[in-house]
């Protein structure tokens, strides 16, 4: 199996030392100190997982890593934050994160982090062989890691595609966001919860119901979470 690749977009001692560490570790690391050079990489090449810091020499790892997702990059996003209070760490989920790690760290825990959102991106947390979930007009190959609502093929990040997997499974039954954390994060987020949720049902409830045939929504459930409603044709 080929080294998975690492793209990490950091400070330049701190990119010399993990690079070290993850090539020691069996990953093909590439580094870059700001965004630009990162996005002119990606275009060029794949990479299974991006390191983002805050401070880029050429702007704020937020801006670039709500960039990536709004061109359409999927990869799962690790944001290295600041450890001054929860606003870094709320900030990097919003921006389409898909973990954090508050400094100082240890490469040890970047490395479990790494581990963890690779294994549920692409390994054995990703989806069972060959299982197809079918509500409404809504496909979803756990396989593939896909869906297309429609027809029409969602561009989702490993959060939303998780996220689309847990409703879908349940449809038509009310979700609350503490289930919704613990099925769809896998661990405790110690940041307002309300809010991550929050969030990312936003952004997923959009790209399901950017069509005129979307046959589905997810509804808010007052007092309780939410809810994949597929009914939503008819309203």
């Amino acid at each position: 199996m080929d080294a998975q690749v690492i793209l990490a977009l950091q400070d330049r001692p701190t990119i010399l030392t993990l690079n070290r560490f993850l090539e020691q570790n069996g990953y093909f690391f590439t580094g870059y100190s700001s965004g630009a050079s990162a996005l002119n990489y990606l275009r060029r090449h794949d990479a299974h997982l991006l390191i983002l810091e805050t401070h880029l020499e050429d702007g704020s790892g937020f801006d670039l890593c709500r960039q990536f997702r709004q061109q359409g990059y999927h990869q799962p996003i690790l944001m290295l934050t600041n450890q001054d209070g929860e606003t870094d760490k709320v900030l990097a989920l919003e921006m389409g994160a898909d973990d954090y790690v508050t400094k100082p760290y240890s490469l040890r825990e970047v490395l479990s982090r790494i581990r963890a959102l690779l294994r549920r991106a692409y390994g054995e947390l990703a989806s069972p062989l060959g299982e197809q979930i079918c509500v409404a007009d809504l496909v979803i190959d756990r396989l593939r890691g896909q869906a297309w609502n429609a027809g029409r093929l969602l561009p989702l990040t490993p959060i939303e595609f998780r996220l689309l997997v847990l409703l879908a499974r349940h449809a038509n039954q009310a979700l609350t966001r503490a289930q919704i954390i613990d099925a769809v994060w896998g661990y405790g987020v110690d940041v307002n919860s309300e809010r991550v949720v929050n969030t990312h049902i936003c952004r997923l409830r959009e790209k399901l119901e950017h069509d005129a045939l979307a046959t589905l929504t997810i509804e808010t459930v007052n007092g309780i979470g939410y809810c994949l409603e597929t009914d939503f044709s008819s309203k």
